[in-house]
């Protein structure tokens, strides 16, 4: 009988890694679709990207259940106990990372008819492969259960933010530039933010990853290098000769 007990417990555990690993898979493919269909001004695509976020939500929610249920049936310590938290956070985590690709691909609808300022989208392309690449490899480092690899995605963050910062205020000086597209401008700034805000996510992933194997948290302050707070339209224009 014991045996038996054993063998359910541990297909509940697995069971909540396979759904860690089908959100993780979605986020990937909401993130990816939602770049695309911004870029290529792609409404359909945009629109199976909200769709889609729906089985994020439900994952997320089934994560939930299943880990209140072992935690009131099992009473888990140590490592399990370790595991099963970590799954909520990182379902939390790729829930909000499916929220926020719904997002871009709202704008994605909102600027579709809209002409295509291909120098800025070139940057915003590659935020988001940025993003894309960091959220890939803290899931991989979750499915190998690597420090390491999770600690590497960590300190990878101040790229995407040193990324955002020049696209920002690249975006801003188009904007004044082009006041008659400063809607479609407008859009692309909180897409851009949508994005770095991903990569935070991943870094929350990377920081769980980190408690789940060692038993602590990180002690060094996250890396972060996200400047547009202090930016001023003052200091993008150019100086008065």
């Amino acid at each position: 009988m014991s045996g038996n007990v054993d063998r359910s417990y541990e297909g509940e555990l697995k069971s909540l890694d396979t759904m860690i690993a089908q959100m993780g898979g979605l986020a990937e493919q909401a993130l990816g679709q939602a770049i695309d269909a911004l870029y290529h001004r792609d409404p359909d695509l945009a629109e199976v990207t909200l769709a889609n976020d729906r089985s994020i939500d439900t994952l997320e929610r089934l994560v939930d259940e299943l880990a209140i249920s072992i935690i009131a049936r099992r009473a888990p310590v140590a490592s399990d106990l370790r595991q099963i938290v970590t799954a909520i956070r990182i379902a939390l985590d790729l829930e909000r990372i499916g929220d926020l690709s719904k997002n871009i691909a709202k704008r994605a609808i909102a600027i579709a008819a809209e002409p295509r300022p291909k120098q800025v989208m070139t940057g915003f392309v590659h935020i988001g492969e940025a993003a894309l690449r960091q959220l890939k490899d803290v899931l991989d480092a979750y499915s190998q259960r690597d420090a390491d690899a999770a600690l590497a995605v960590w300190q990878r963050d101040q790229e995407i933010d040193a990324m955002y910062n020049s696209l920002y205020s690249e975006l801003l000086t188009t904007m004044m530039d082009e006041p008659q597209s400063a809607s479609v401008y407008a859009h692309l700034l909180f897409g851009a933010k949508n994005i770095e805000r991903i990569g935070d996510h991943a870094t929350n992933i990377a920081e769980t990853i980190y408690f789940l194997i060692h038993g602590k948290a990180l002690g060094d302050e996250r890396p972060k290098a996200d400047s547009t707070s202090s930016l001023t339209l003052g200091r993008l224009m150019p100086a008065k000769a």
